[in-house]
């Protein structure tokens, strides 16, 4: 099976052709680096997305401030991320790359604050 990505990992946005069999890539063509290549193979294996969010404050000035997970989490836990961040709240103040979430759901990645609050 063969699978047209674009890559994402620089401005260039190589056009990417994978041929993959099972869990096995078998060709990637269409990368001009070597990040467009560790991007395609990861993609079709095991894709993995930095996850973006609000959730809840309280005794501050704002009702919500900014968050995200401090890496790449698997594609498939998305959901599941999204349901563990919703059921935050967190207290004024509140700032800059604090930890909301530590580990989140096992991965390893941990959800911090992107925004003071």
């Amino acid at each position: 099976m063969k699978k047209n990505l674009t890559c994402i990992r620089c401005p260039i946005g190589c056009s990417i052709e994978v041929e993959v069999s099972g869990k096995e890539v078998k060709s990637i063509v269409g990368n001009t680096c070597k990040r467009g290549e560790e991007y395609a193979r990861q993609e079709v294996i095991s894709p993995k997305r930095v996850i973006t969010s609000t959730v809840k404050v309280t005794g501050g000035n704002t009702s919500v401030t900014s968050v995200k997970t401090d890496g790449s989490i698997p594609k498939e836990k998305i959901f599941e991320c999204m349901e563990e961040i919703n059921k935050q709240t967190v207290k004024s103040p509140a700032k800059i790359g604090d930890v909301v979430i530590k580990d989140v759901l096992g991965t390893g990645i941990d959800v911090v604050i992107t925004r003071n609050a």
